[in-house]
């Protein structure tokens, strides 16, 4: 059933507090460091995360404490780090270039503050541009595709809006399509860097409430980055990053208990 029992006080080591739901991520020493000599500066300074399947996870934290690199590292998009991390039981050192693309074109999705969407394609383009990285598109699996992000559009309230290109879109509307793209491969991981970032006050609330809908319906497993308190809240657990090491962890069994 995934992440459902959650148990006051065991997240500060930044462990998942459901020993019995298999781990999604389970990251241990992480570090990863730029620059040489005297400028050498740490980006991730020994962050060990479990994240269980179905879990929602909020690491909260200032521009510039290594969130975004904490989450390029998670999502394997970027290798040069230091410590383990294995992702869905399966240490990503072991894993060949091929079959960590496999894994963040089927298993992992992808949100981003700046949306990063193609201006040139329409909104359903967009959606359905995860699809040219694969090798097999018969005309049955591209229709059903087709169909699922047409779905898509309508489920993130984007309905009839599939023509128009991502100019023609306010900021949380290209959010939305955003989200869409990244739920079109039905991933078992969403990773969200700053989703709200760029979005005002009520329209973040919108996405948060997105993503709520997103955790509890689908018990989709959830890694947000943000340094911003309403996403955070949203979550089941929050851990909090400083200069690139974890330092707190909190859990929201207060206020949600066991369901």
């Amino acid at each position: 059933m995934g992440y459902r029992q959650r148990r006051v006080g065991a997240a500060n080591n930044g462990e998942a507090e459901n020993a019995t739901a298999p781990a999604v991520v389970e990251a241990t020493d992480l570090s990863k460091r730029y620059g040489r000599g005297k400028g050498v500066k740490a980006a991730l300074d020994g962050v060990s995360l479990t994240v269980a399947q179905g879990e929602f996870l909020a690491v909260l934290g200032p521009s510039g404490c290594g969130k975004s690199t904490l989450l390029g590292v998670l999502g394997c998009l970027d290798q040069s780090f230091e410590g383990q991390l294995a992702l869905f039981g399966r240490n990503t050192r072991q894993m060949s270039d091929a079959d960590q693309a496999r894994l963040r074109g089927t298993r992992i999705g992808f949100v981003f503050q700046a949306f990063h969407l193609l201006g040139h394609l329409t909104a359903l383009a967009n959606i359905l541009a995860p699809t040219l990285f694969i090798s097999n598109r018969s005309g049955g699996a591209q229709h059903r595709w087709a169909e699922r992000a047409e779905h898509l559009l309508s489920e993130l309230g984007l309905a009839g809006r599939g023509g128009d290109l991502p100019e023609q879109m306010s900021g949380g509307e290209r959010q939305r399509l955003a989200i869409a793209r990244a739920l079109l491969m039905e991933p078992e991981l969403l990773l969200c860097d700053e989703p709200t970032g760029n979005l005002d006050a009520v329209t973040g609330q919108q996405i948060v409430d997105i993503f709520r809908r997103l955790h509890q319906d689908r018990e989709l497993t959830i890694i947000a980055v943000t340094h911003e308190q309403p996403l955070a809240a949203a979550a089941d657990r929050i851990v909090e990053l400083r200069a690139g090491k974890s330092v707190t962890g909190a859990d929201r069994s207060s206020h949600v208990g066991v369901v």
